[in-house]
């Protein structure tokens, strides 16, 4: 009977024991039992980041070892150097981008990852021709210089020509091509942009007769240019009609002309005259754009050297013929007091 329930015991022993056992390898190869705590570790693998091969260049770019990242950040600062440009001897620095050019980095970045070591890798460059004008317009207002015309002017009693200047223009069609060619072709070398002379429209020797007309001294001075050729005794303007002073010119030139009244008091009720000894205008007309005012001969010769006319400036007849042939239409006349 012990010695039954001892081996009894046993078995029961040893099917607790195999039981036991059972459930651990369950537990480690599918789900833990009810009560119990697992830990589980996780390896984490680090890939190093691609780098372009060694001794690529992209238009002139070292860029082999670097990752696509650092290439194209280092492709697209050697693109944004100043290109620098001389306009009139002055020096200039706009950037690619201010000029309207673009680069594709990326795409050349690209091509670089897949190329073999020391492969030499082009960048495409792009214009925009509209953006490039703007600018060289905006240069060309800075910079171009335009002629200046000789002009006369009164200095002192008489006619002074001013020398005047040629003009300089910037080439603008030459400045796009040149500008254009070197952002295309990746160049950052000094660019000298060209101007063209612009000669003066009128010079000193564009000038012919000039005429001065001293109203208090009565004399009329005639010059070709800044010379003095000839002085004439005149009758200017009464108190009254005095003949205006300012800067006029001739604007008709009449042979033996008729005289009309003029719309002022003292010739109402005068009729007109035609050419003949009569006529108060004598045988020439040289009217000046001051209205009604003119140079003339007279039929009242002992006027001259006084001021009596009413406005317009009177000539011995002889003398009056000879000036007429000598200016023309346009010729300037200046009315001064002295």
């Amino acid at each position: 009977m012990k010695r039954a329930a001892l081996i009894s015991i046993f078995l029961l022993a040893a099917c607790a024991g195999a039981g036991m056992l059972s459930a651990a390898v369950l537990a480690s190869g599918a789900q833990d039992p009810p009560g119990t705590t697992t830990t589980t570790t996780t390896t984490t693998t680090t890939t190093a980041p691609a780098t372009i091969p060694a001794g690529v260049t992209i238009a002139g770019v070292a860029v082999g070892g670097m990752t696509p990242a650092e290439a194209f950040a280092a492709v697209q600062e050697a693109f944004a150097v100043p290109l620098p440009i001389v306009v009139a001897g002055h020096r200039l620095a706009p950037t690619p981008s201010t000029l309207g050019a673009s680069i594709e980095a990326q795409k050349a970045v690209d091509r670089a990852q897949d190329a073999t070591a020391g492969t030499s890798i082009q960048v495409v460059v792009s214009v925009r021709l509209e953006r490039l004008r703007v600018y060289i317009a905006t240069v060309a207002k800075r910079f171009d210089h335009p002629p200046h015309d000789s002009q006369l002017v009164l200095r002192n009693l008489r006619p002074f020509i001013t020398k005047g200047s040629s003009g300089r223009v910037l080439d603008r069609p030459a400045a796009v091509r040149a500008i254009s060619a070197a952002l295309l072709q990746n160049r950052r070398n000094e660019l000298v942009l060209r101007s063209q002379k612009k000669a003066q429209a009128v010079t000193r020797n564009d000038f012919g007769p000039a005429i001065v007309i001293r109203r208090k001294s009565n004399r009329l001075y005639l010059y070709n240019g800044m010379r003095q050729i000839r002085i004439f005794g005149v009758a200017t303007g009464q108190d009254r009609y005095p003949t205006p002073l300012g800067r006029f010119e001739i604007v008709v030139k009449w042979r033996n002309p008729w005289w009309y009244p003029p719309a002022s008091p003292w010739a109402k009720g005068e009729k007109p005259i035609p050419p003949g000894p009569s006529n108060p205008l004598g045988t020439r007309w040289m009217g000046l754009s001051a209205a009604g005012v003119g140079i003339h001969g007279t039929n009242n010769e002992s006027s001259i050297g006084y001021s009596v006319s009413h406005g317009c400036i009177r000539m011995h007849v002889a003398e009056a013929e000879w000036l007429f042939n000598r200016v023309d239409i346009g010729t300037p006349v200046f009315i001064v007091a002295a």
